[in-house]
């Protein structure tokens, strides 16, 4: 069966231009044991209306946070998004905006994206924050190689509380660099304060931390910050951006580096991806910051106008002398987000948050009247409880679906120490009568 219809003479012309005889002399440099010896198992093709029906019969197959009751977290949550979040950012003005290199005919996606950095700082409380990076993962390698690149030295020291995820992209992003590697354990759910002073040596160009760090746990931060400091090392805070309506923000903890995922910020789970990296720092380190920066000016006439600032350090402008790869951003991402944060407010963003740690109390609450411990009982947390059974995990979760229920993320796969232990997300959608239910599973 041919999937490509060419007539022979054609076949013949395109093998002279490559200079083989046949179709097996272009294919010999392919081992014969890679080959496949029968036609490819495609099926016929569809008319639409069967092509539609098979592919609402393939996407019904999906078991989606819409259809059960979610407590999954692990760094993507299931937050409410007002419904302007998809009227305003799904216009198709935002749509077809990809890299607003022509300054003149992008005022609109410039402008947005300003603004989606005015709030990124303002939520932060730091300086200057970029046009947005990948997600996550991508925010964190990136701080670790500015880092260096600001501080000339060559060791990235991370904290084992930090995402899972993250360090693997991390580990990843460094090693083909001359850059080490090193990680801090933990201590009854938080960083090793002591381990972490311990391992920082001359050479290292920065602390990484998370806080609310993996396990739900909120971090001291201004300590850890401080021994870098003292280290003459840059302070990382990953940090999860709905947390900040109550927690402490990075800025005013002197941490250097603020970096973390912007899914929350009106962006569905869906299925791990798109997301959105967030990233800010201080004004005296702007010019070794990754990605682009959005600048505000004045045209010709005086007016008010946008344009792409200290984009000298992206490799499609410098090439090997740029300080970051990354020579894009997630603009529609990022619209989400602002679209998010101005509808919501300061006072919005605070509330969403007070609901989320409210809710996590109640649930904890809950669980320690029916027999279900914290593991760090001591521990205070934002919106995500590790949870420690009496069960296996891979018995209570298929439990849990078949009430409906997504009962959260066994942490076992990355900490096998707290292979009995679950981590439980709570956000501002779930209700009473659901963490009950919850409750009855689990107990």
């Amino acid at each position: 069966m041919d999937y490509v219809q060419i007539t022979q003479k054609q076949r013949d012309e395109m093998l002279r231009a490559v200079g083989a005889s046949s179709m097996e002399d272009l294919l010999r440099q392919v081992p014969d044991e890679l080959r496949l010896k029968r036609e490819l198992k495609i099926p016929q093709g569809m008319d639409e209306l069967a092509l539609r029906r098979h592919l609402e019969d393939l996407a019904a197959q999906n078991s989606s946070a819409d259809g059960q009751v979610c407590f999954l977290g692990a760094g993507a949550y299931d937050h409410f998004i007002p419904a302007v979040v998809d009227h305003l950012a799904m216009k198709a003005e935002f749509l077809t905006a990809y890299t607003p290199y022509q300054a003149e005919a992008s005022q609109g996606s410039l402008q947005a994206f300003f603004e989606f950095q005015t709030m990124v700082c303002q939520l932060t409380g730091l300086d200057v924050s970029n046009a947005s990076l990948y997600e996550g993962a991508t925010a964190v390698a990136e701080a670790a190689l500015m880092a260096a690149n600001t501080t000339g030295k060559r060791e990235i020291v991370v904290s084992r509380g930090v995402n899972p995820d993250y360090r693997r992209v991390l580990q990843t992003y460094l090693s083909g660099m001359p850059l080490s590697y090193e990680e801090v354990g933990l201590k009854h759910g938080v960083t090793d304060s002591q381990e972490l002073e311990a391992a920082l040596e001359e050479d290292t160009a920065a602390v990484i931390v998370q806080s609310p760090n993996f396990l739900g746990h909120v971090e001291r931060v201004e300590t850890l910050a401080r021994f870098a400091r003292a280290n003459e090392s840059l302070a990382v805070q990953v940090f999860n951006p709905i947390s900040l309506g109550l927690l402490k923000r990075p800025g005013e903890m002197d941490v250097d580096i603020a970096a973390g995922e912007g899914q929350a910020l009106g962006t569905p789970m869906g299925f791990g991806g798109p997301y959105l990296g967030l990233f800010a720092t201080k004004e005296r380190y702007v010019r070794k910051m990754p990605g682009r920066l959005v600048g505000q000016t004045v045209d010709a006439e005086g007016r008010r106008a946008f344009c792409l600032t200290l984009q000298t350090r992206e490799q499609h402008i410098r090439r090997e002398k740029a300080t970051s790869n990354v020579c894009t951003n997630q603009g529609l991402m990022a619209m989400r987000a602002s679209v998010y944060m101005a509808a919501m407010g300061a006072k919005g963003m605070r509330r969403v948050a007070q609901l989320c740690f409210n809710k996590a109390s109640y649930l904890a609450n809950q669980l320690k009247a029916a027999g279900v411990s914290l593991k760090y009982p001591k521990q205070p947390f934002f919106n995500e409880l590790l949870v420690e059974l009496k069960r296996p995990v891979e018995k209570v979760l298929p439990e849990a679906e078949a009430e409906g229920i997504l009962a959260g993320y066994a942490v076992g796969k990355d900490y096998p120490e707290l292979g009995n232990c679950l981590l439980v997300a709570v956000t501002e959608k779930r209700t009473k009568e659901e963490m009950d239910r919850l409750v009855s599973v689990l107990k």
